[in-house]
């Protein structure tokens, strides 16, 4: 199965945990791609840090219950505590979208995984790093482009490259 995952960390070495991310699914075999990293505002709660955030496509041989215990992993290595919603957080990884092999978008209203992502069609911090890595990308049978143009314009703005620490 095909998955899109939104990554993102506010707390330490942030570019270091989301570098920990695309390794996990590197060393595996199971990358596709993986966007740039952006530099965005909080989401949610304002009062926290920027955040860094990218998005990875990646193809498994996991169901999505799987990818998602896989995800929860990832985090708790890096020292993720729920403390709050949308508070600061070392590491963020949250499924997206999943396909089947035949491109069929795999829809859960299941409390623990609900797919697509309830809200990424309201999140530039997750839209526009997809554009970046699959500029045909399609959720919920709209293109991810046109999602983009109905989001507010200085959400969009705020979703910039980051730029590399010294």
């Amino acid at each position: 199965m095909r998955a899109v995952l939104s990554i993102g960390s506010n707390l330490d070495d942030r570019r270091q945990l989301l570098r920990s991310v695309v390794d996990d699914f590197q060393r595996s075999g199971e990358l596709v791609a993986a966007s740039p990293i952006y530099a965005t505002p909080p989401w949610g709660v304002a009062e926290q840090s920027e955040f860094l955030n990218a998005v990875l496509i990646v193809e498994v041989d996991l169901t999505p219950r799987e990818l998602l215990r896989r995800c929860q992993r990832l985090e708790n290595e890096a020292g993720r505590r729920r403390t709050h919603k949308w508070g600061p957080r070392t590491l963020d990884v949250d499924i997206i979208q999943v396909h089947i092999a035949a491109g069929e978008e795999i829809v859960s209203t299941d409390p623990e995984l609900i797919l697509p992502h309830p809200w990424a069609q309201d999140r530039a911090f997750v839209l526009v790093p997809w554009l970046a890595v699959d500029p045909q990308a399609r959720l919920g049978g709209k293109a991810v482009s046109d999602v983009v143009k109905q989001l507010p314009e200085e959400d969009v703005r705020g979703v910039v490259l980051a730029k590399e620490e010294s």
